[in-house]
């Protein structure tokens, strides 16, 4: 499914409806009332790096990752920026290079290290539910894994 480029007209529409939408006080039905409660506000990543989106081409993927209880990915980084929104679970990230973890827990907001090696790991005795969105560069890859 692709995604369609909207009109003039369209586009206005559709970025008024955001504007309102991202508003805490709008209620659309006053019986209906919109909360919008804000997660994260950050110009740095995890490892207190500057964010920087690609260059062109840019890409837009989303994803959901189910880890179990006890699971740990490989040793990994991220060539492009990376946003994780922690739906359920403990997760707790290894930054390999500084030999530092980091736990975050349902409802937390991570903007992933970028170019650092490092890995989470579900330290929780529930599943980890993780959405996650990341930016590329065309047909780039958004994660590579650390050889042995």
């Amino acid at each position: 499914m692709g995604v369609r480029k909207a009109s003039g007209g369209a586009r206005a529409c559709v970025i008024g409806a955001l504007l309102c939408l991202a508003s805490p006080a709008l209620a659309l039905d006053p019986g209906q009332p919109v909360v919008v409660t804000p997660l994260a506000s950050t110009t740095q990543t995890a490892a207190g790096q500057p964010i920087v989106p690609p260059r062109r081409d840019v890409r837009v993927v989303a994803s959901q990752f189910d880890i179990a209880p006890g699971a740990r990915l490989p040793v990994h980084k991220h060539p492009f920026p990376r946003y994780a929104y922690v739906a359920q679970g403990t997760l707790t990230v290894t930054d390999v290079e500084a030999g530092t973890e980091t736990t975050y827990k349902a409802g937390d907001f991570i903007v992933e290290m970028v170019e650092r090696w490092h890995f989470g790991a579900n330290t929780g005795k529930d599943p980890v539910r993780l959405i996650v969105i990341d930016q590329v560069e065309g047909d780039a890859q958004s994660t590579i894994l650390k050889k042995p």
